[in-house]
């Protein structure tokens, strides 16, 4: 890690304001930034802008921020594309779904708006950064920033490095990092970087130990919790995530790197049948109460 910290730029862009971008815009206010939210609509930017408000609210309540929320939220404005970005923004952070036509759409977009020293930046979790770099005209510019869910929260970003990304350009994004108040690893790029792929195989471990009638969700869950300290067990965090995202990046990593990453029949199952995790009320878990 990093031992510089540094302010962080003093404008910011995040291209997309769900419930990642609505975390990463929160954490760059809170550190001083005016942020630009870029979202297509007048309805998604109103949305974003809601979830970012929220966010603030609550880290008003927790006491993790001083002031009041509404002057934070004074430094944010919305532009309804990414070619409408200022052009003396710092920092271009795209948080838009995981699909590579799409990020390649706003990444582009957004380097032709900004100026030659701007930083643009990925949050993917799992698309390769060389190739979203190869159509970019100023790679080295370039690098994948993976925040994780809830953005505010939590402690860490992935820093990922593409072979063009200029280590002074690396050097920044970590003080900028630092000054979020959070730590940074610095990864190579590769299939599902470090955290991807570790968390992946666990998961999908834990589903196959369900297929297998090995033990209950549960107690598998619970296993690892307090038998190795996780903060939570793979399939709530599956449950969590996805079970759809969660086979979506199964099946892009089996691709990639071989069988060890098949997804289970019993999470190809339990997506076919709907049941998605949190987001549809139950997955490995029953999520109706909540």
């Amino acid at each position: 890690m990093s031992n510089t910290e540094q302010a962080v730029p003093a404008s910011v862009a995040v291209i997309g304001g769900g419930t990642m971008g609505a975390g990463i815009v929160q954490q760059f206010l809170t550190a001083g930034a005016s942020v630009v939210l870029v979202e297509a609509t007048e309805e998604a930017a109103a949305a974003g802008r809601e979830r970012v408000a929220a966010g603030l609210d609550k880290a008003r309540e927790r006491g993790k921020i001083e002031g009041e929320p509404g002057a934070y939220l004074a430094a944010l404005s919305t532009v309804d594309s990414a070619e409408k970005i200022p052009a003396g923004t710092g920092l271009v952070v795209e948080a838009v779904p995981e699909k590579p036509e799409l990020k390649i759409a706003v990444l582009t977009a957004a380097e032709a708006a900004v100026d030659e020293d701007t930083v643009l930046a990925s949050n993917t979790s799992s698309l390769s950064v060389t190739e979203l770099a190869a159509a970019l005209k100023r790679p080295a510019r370039f690098l994948g920033t993976h925040f994780f869910n809830p953005v505010p929260a939590s402690k860490l970003v992935e820093i990922v490095t593409a072979p063009e990304t200029d280590p002074a350009v690396l050097e920044s994004v970590r003080g900028w990092v630092g000054a979020l108040g959070k730590a940074e690893i610095v990864v190579r790029d590769a299939p599902g970087f470090a955290t991807s792929r570790l968390g992946v195989a666990l998961g999908l471990e834990a589903i196959r130990m369900v297929e297998e009638e090995v033990a209950s969700p549960a107690d598998i869950d619970t296993a690892m919790e307090l038998g190795y300290r996780h903060p939570m067990g793979p399939l709530k965090l599956t449950d969590l995530v996805g079970l759809d995202v969660r086979l979506a990046i199964a099946e892009h990593l089996a691709g990639e790197l071989g069988d060890r990453f098949a997804p289970p029949e019993l999470l190809r199952r339990k997506v076919a049948e709907g049941k998605l995790g949190r987001k549809s009320g139950a997955g490995f878990h029953d999520w109706n109460e909540e």
